[in-house]
């Protein structure tokens, strides 16, 4: 009852994971997992390993004779689970392989094999399953002397003539070692890779599925044998393996979307001299990998990564080492480290003045662009004042008092009567460049789920009106966030976190592009935390493609960098915390914050 339970336990955590059809998990050695069978079985390898010694009678599980115990027998351990299996229907829509590596007489240990399964009817019955002898097999034209319920793990890469033979050899299987010592760290040499390949060439040609055995059990390995097209991974790590293989599909992404690289002037960057305009962009959730993701699958530069003036921020809260994207937004905005959740307000619940408040009563027009509601988290940072980030509401009339001249954003269904606050409010992004209206408000018209060029373009355009907005006689301070970065760590998505990325990245363009053309304009671009624990551990750069692994579903504590483009773009560089970018702001403008 106890093993019983323990299946159930290990169905119930694996059995959502689903193989795609030409990557399968071979459990090598699977009786030395803690739960034989069951783990492999519940992880939902396709092909299970049993090590047999025929002794005093009985078909004994073991490595080495010295480990054979007498309960450990392929009956109990193999034969009995795999029946219970069938009769509780838990491999419907699956198929199995059991191979039976045999390590005495073949003949003699091989009729014991075939006399034992006969007592199992159901198993050797189902379509579904297929019972392969490897190790020591009877010479190859005796194959078809066996019943049809038994079949062959053929060990070499010659032809097989006998077409009758090749009917009964479900598999070929080859050393690994005999091709390549590679340890699977690094990558293969370009000689092993050949001889790697030529082998699984040629097993491919006898039409049956190919394995290695005696091969690297790592990831890199894993990913290694799946795009060489090994059809079998042989592992020692079901799990983990299972996990690997059958999330790469999500995991691993080819970049169809890009953005056109421009290269900045450099004529007025590091000037010493006060600007007159601030563009601070905010990346949600942009931390080092998701730049470094989207400049490799972005044929291996961005914009972004073209400024020299380049620093880091470090993200912890008030309250929390990892902060969420109100503490971290307010942090920005008023330049004090605040409670997560807050919105504009300290540790105590009051009120701090923000960017757009403090510019503007120096004659500044303030707006803010989001690809988030406007009363989103990070956006609603720059102008609103409220204890906790789901207060919709009162973040929505604290839009209406605020001090912008400006705000695109998605539609909110809080923010009503809009108009009433003088802003004139359209759905051409357009149109907004060239608007005469003292106040003007846009909604996106995204489509969920939208990822293609007519998606990645509407941030770059956003911004590029927003300026042409502001651009009059005044200074001006945009803000403008590429909020679904972190939407998309949050939910694991790989091809989001590019598509956003390359998307904020055609909007930096922009900001340049004025920034150069003006020569007046401080531009920072930065993020407000890390999502998603992003590593990036294969690629390939000439195919844009990144291979992700996520660690976790939400935020984390590391440092994010921050990038400077302008006069005294320098002041940015170095090591500080996040709060500390809203006060070399004010002191590039040459202004002081009355705290």
């Amino acid at each position: 009852m106890k093993l019983r339970g323990v299946m159930f336990i290990c169905m119930f955590m694996v059995m959502h994971f689903v193989l795609p059809q030409d990557s399968k998990v071979h459990s090598h050695n699977d009786y030395k997992q803690n739960i034989p069978f069951w783990k492999a079985f519940g992880a939902e390898a396709q092909s299970i390993e049993v090590d047999v010694f025929y002794t005093d009678g009985k078909l004994m599980v073991a490595h080495e004779p010295s480990e054979i115990h007498e309960k450990k027998t392929l009956e109990r351990l193999y034969l009995n689970p795999l029946q219970e299996a069938l009769e509780l229907g838990l491999l419907k829509g699956r198929s199995l392989q059991l191979m039976i590596d045999v390590k005495t007489d073949a003949h003699i240990t091989l009729d014991a094999i075939v006399t034992s399964l006969k007592k199992y009817p159901s198993i050797i019955g189902d379509p579904t399953i297929k019972i392969i002898i490897s190790g020591n097999r009877p010479v190859l034209k005796e194959y078809v002397d066996y019943p049809d319920f038994i079949y062959f793990d053929y060990q070499s890469l010659q032809p097989v003539s006998n077409a009758k033979v090749l009917e009964k050899i479900a598999m070929v299987s080859v050393s690994f070692k005999h091709y390549s010592n590679w340890n699977g760290k690094g990558r293969l040499t370009a000689e092993d890779y050949k001889k790697v390949a030529k082998a699984i060439e040629m097993g491919h040609q006898l039409k049956k599925p190919f394995r290695f055995w005696a091969t690297p059990d790592s990831k890199t390995a894993w990913k290694a044998f799946v795009d060489m097209g090994v059809d079998f991974i042989n592992t020692d790590m079901p799990n983990e393996c299972v996990t690997y293989v059958s999330s790469l599909n999500e995991r691993v992404v080819r970049n169809t979307v890009f953005s056109e690289v421009y290269h900045p002037t450099f004529e007025t960057d590091q000037v010493l001299r006060a600007p007159k305009n601030i563009i601070l962009m905010i990346g949600d959730g942009n931390g080092l990998t998701q730049i470094s993701s989207a400049v490799l699958a972005n044929n291996g530069a961005l914009s972004l990564t073209q400024l020299k003036s380049i620093g880091f921020i470090k993200t912890q809260s008030a309250d929390d080492f990892t902060t969420d994207s109100a503490g971290a937004g307010t942090a920005i905005a008023t330049g004090q480290k605040t409670n997560n959740r807050a919105i504009g307000t300290d540790v105590n619940g009051g009120p701090v003045r923000n960017l757009t408040e403090i510019l503007s009563e120096k004659g500044f027009l303030a707006g803010v662009i989001t690809t988030d509601e406007i009363t989103g988290a990070t956006p609603s940072s720059f102008y609103a004042h409220q204890t906790d980030r789901g207060m919709v509401a009162e973040i929505a009339s604290d839009l209406q008092a605020s001090r912008l001249k400006l705000f695109i954003s998605q539609p909110s269904s809080a923010v009503r009567n809009i108009e009433d606050a003088g802003f004139a409010m359209s759905t051409n992004i357009g149109a907004i460049g060239s608007s005469k209206d003292k106040k003007v408000g846009a909604w996106f018209n995204f489509v969920e789920g939208e990822l293609q060029e007519s998606y990645v373009k509407k941030l770059a355009e956003a911004t590029k009106n927003g300026l042409s907005y502001l651009n009059k006689d005044n200074s001006f301070f945009l803000m403008v966030e590429g909020a679904k970065i972190d939407s998309y760590g949050h939910a694991n998505n790989i091809k989001g976190v590019v598509t956003e990325s390359i998307s904020f990245d055609r909007a930096v363009s922009e900001a340049i592009k004025f920034a150069d053309k003006d020569k007046n304009t401080l531009v920072v671009i930065t993020a407000d935390h890390e999502t998603g624990g992003l590593t990036i551990p294969q690629g390939n750069v000439g195919k844009h493609e990144i291979e992700a692994d996520f660690t976790t579903h939400d935020h984390t504590g590391t440092m994010v960098p921050v990038f400077a483009y302008g006069p005294m773009s320098q002041e940015f560089q170095g090591v500080y915390e996040n709060n500390v970018i809203f006060e070399k702001l004010l002191k590039v403008l040459q202004i002081t914050s009355e705290k």
